[in-house]
Order: structure tokens, then sequence, then C-alpha cells
């Protein structure tokens, strides 16, 4: 697909288009090129590793130490000299001596002779002169001594110095993001504070007059505030965090206010981002910062804007649900992604499926399908249209791109199916 930039319209960002009309609209590639180009990694700052969960590496973590620091048991049995049990077996049972104990955290002082053994739980030190351990369930102990029936070899059940971690070796690195098993690495090498990415910081203003938080009384033809839980879901799965929530009536001076508090690296403006008599948020970034970007040539989301104001990232979602949604995924998620340190791919899972009636779409057009699977493996388009019918993602499976390029896809034909559930 080849690269545009953004088109005429786009570059006089101060032209009031309330009640006049896209002229022309930006492709999504020359979108994300923008986004790409001045969504910049945070800085770092430091966390303790029981809060780092999920957070993004800004810094190689370096083992200090090895894991294990000293030679263990693997197994609750009997530390032994492997010479002393060949030949044992169920029917020929090898009695060694018991001269100690050895447990976690307190060795057993003395060392391993021949003929002689030590009872050993796991994580417990490998006692001098032992070189194996023989399981529990393959000894019968008796007062002062036990019957093994089961022959060692050398080495067997002992975790060796740095089998796990080697000291100097570099177990993580910078960029990762953090997995329970990752933060219980890191605690085992005795690391309690490290250097991450810096979580971006959204700031989400929901406006319109009509809309109304859930659980609040409202008039017959207001509606109930459903964006602000959708992008405060998807603001947490890639990786940000809220800055502060805004709910604002279509009043020009409190949009602007609300725009120029410093304090936040990406602002998400649900509503009032089309040409409507009450859309005031285009001209506000335009004149505040800068708009490169508004109107997009895509189905749902076509009055997306992209701009900046100070360092601020600004995007202006649509108010209908599924082009919020959809505009969210396609440019704001991916700048917030980045920002954090995150790869700017969406957090989808995908599959490979044949569509069981044709997809339509429009060449010069990106489609936003939502798709449903059948009991055949097959998958069902849903609504192509209809941006405010936000129980369309909720039947979905998932959803299915069409290109610009494309005029869409037949029947039986296999495209790439992006899933909703993981």
């Amino acid at each position: 697909m080849t690269l545009a930039s953004p088109k005429p319209n786009d570059t006089d960002p101060s032209r009031d288009v309330r009640m006049r009309g896209f002229v022309q609209r930006s492709e999504v590639e020359a979108v994300l090129t923008w986004i790409d180009a001045n969504a910049c990694r945070n800085g770092a700052e430091a966390t303790q590793v029981d809060e780092a969960g999920f957070r993004v590496l800004a810094e190689d973590i370096v083992a200090g130490l090895d894991v294990p620091e000293f030679d263990r048991s693997a197994m609750d049995g009997y530390a032994v000299q492997a010479s002393s049990t060949e030949g044992a077996g169920d029917y020929n049972p090898i009695s060694l001596r018991l001269v100690g104990e050895a447990f976690p955290a307190s060795p057993f002082v003395g060392s391993v002779d021949p003929g002689t053994t030590v009872r050993i739980m796991t994580g417990a030190p490998i006692p001098d002169g032992a070189d194996s351990v023989v399981p529990a369930e393959y000894a019968n102990p008796r007062p002062d001594s036990v019957e093994l029936t089961q022959a060692a070899s050398p080495g067997k059940h002992i975790g060796r110095i740095g089998e796990d971690i080697r000291r100097g070796s570099i177990p993580l690195g910078a960029g990762r993001i953090l997995r329970p098993q990752d933060l219980g690495l890191i605690a085992s090498l005795g690391i309690s504070t490290f250097q991450v990415v810096r979580r971006p910081r959204v700031r989400l203003i929901v406006t319109g007059n009509e809309v109304v938080p859930p659980g609040m009384a409202k008039d017959p033809y207001q509606i109930f505030d459903a964006n602000s839980s959708v992008l405060r879901a998807l603001v947490a799965r890639d990786g940000g965090v809220l800055e502060s929530h805004l709910r604002l009536p279509d009043d020009p001076r409190r949009l602007r206010e609300a725009l120029v508090v410093p304090g936040a690296d990406v602002i998400l403006v649900s509503g009032g981002s089309s040409v409507g008599a009450e859309d005031h948020a285009p001209r506000l970034v335009a004149e505040l910062g800068v708009l490169p970007i508004h109107g997009v040539a895509m189905r749902p989301s076509s009055p997306a804007g992209v701009g900046k104001i100070n360092n601020a990232l600004v995007f202006l979602l649509p108010g209908n649900p599924v082009s919020c949604l959809c505009a969210y995924d396609f440019f704001a998620g991916r700048a917030i992604r980045l920002c954090g340190g995150r790869s700017s791919d969406w957090p989808y899972q995908s599959r490979l499926a044949r569509l069981s009636r044709k997809l339509s779409s429009v060449i010069g057009r990106v489609d936003y399908c939502r798709v449903r699977f059948e009991e055949d493996g097959r998958i069902e388009p849903l609504a192509l249209s209809g941006a405010s019918i936000l129980s369309s993602t909720v039947r979905a499976d998932g959803f299915v791109v069409a290109p610009a390029f494309s005029e869409g896809y037949g029947v039986d034909e296999e495209v790439l199916v992006y899933l909703y559930d993981k």
C-alpha cells in the first residue's frame, strides 16, 4: 500500500469545517505514519518488583548472582555417594548408615563418606562428599540406617550452581512486558527496585449535551455514556494510566480549558469530532496546537482526527460507539502503546477463516468489518454500517480489515480475522 501525505483539506487545520463537510480525507496509512513519527517512548521510572506486573522494562536485568548459588537437592530423599548404591534394587536393597540430616538454610555439617548417607530435603545444600540423591520413595528408613532400592548415578537429582541463571547473564531484556513469572525471576536475583518505562498519562474527555453518566437520571432524549467505559478499559489494556476523566457539555470554553491543562501524554476526545454545529474539538485543537489530520478514508470512524497540543498527542474520536472503538484501535491505542514502550501492533490474536457470504467494500476506503464464527468454522459479516450499533461488537467474535485497495472479499475467500477474545 502506498503511503500518502495528509490531503489538502488537512494541511489547513484552521479551516472551520462545521456544517460544510470534508472535502477530502487522509488515508489510514498516512495517519499511522504520522503517529509513528510523533509518538515518542516515555522515559524511565523506578518501580518495586511487587508492583511491576505487566510494566515494560526500561533496562536489561543483569544477574548479580548465580541461581542457585550452591549445589542443592532437587528431591526429598537421601544424599549419597553414587558408588555406594551400585546394584541396589527391589530384590537387593543396600543399607547405608544414616549420619545426619540437611534442611533448606540448615546444611549438614560434615561429610558423606562411602557407606553413609544423609537425609536431605528439597532445596537443602548437598553435603560434602555426596554426589547424588536417592528419592525418598526408594528408601526404607531404619533408626540409624536406611535401605535403598534404587541405584544412583553421579549428579542425579542435584541442582547445580548457576543451572537456572548464571551470574552476569541477562535473563530479561529491555522492552519486555513483565509477566508474573518474570517478576519471580527478578525477585530470585534479589532485585527489589528497577527501571520501567513510564506509563502514558491519558486524559479522557467525553463531550455532548446529550451524554449522561450511567446511574444518573436522564431526559427522554439523552443517552447514557458508553464510550467512557470502553475507552477506560482499552487504555488500561494498552498500558496507559488515566490522568483524568472529564464529561463536558458542548461548550467550547470548557473544552478549551480541558485541552490546555498540562499533565497528559495523550488526550482522547470522544464526541464533537465531526462537522456538526456543536463539533468544536477540531477547531480548538487546530487553534491550540496542530491538527494535520481531520477526516480519514475509513468506515466507520471517518470523522476521526489526529493532532498535537504542546507535547500531548490528541485524538478526536467519533461519538458513535463503534466508530469510537474503531478509531481508538486504529490510532489512539497505537500511540499509547508506542509511548509506553510497547509494540505498535494490535494486541489481538488472529487467525485465518473463510467467509460464508460476500464482504463488500469500496476502493479508496478502509473498512472495519465485524464478523462472527458459524458452526462450520466460517465467518459471517455483521452490520457493515451502523456506527452507533454497539451490540454488533458484542455479538461479533472479531473483525476483518478490508484495505483501501480492495473491493472486499468473496464467498469462501480466506481472510485474516482479529479476535476480540484472546
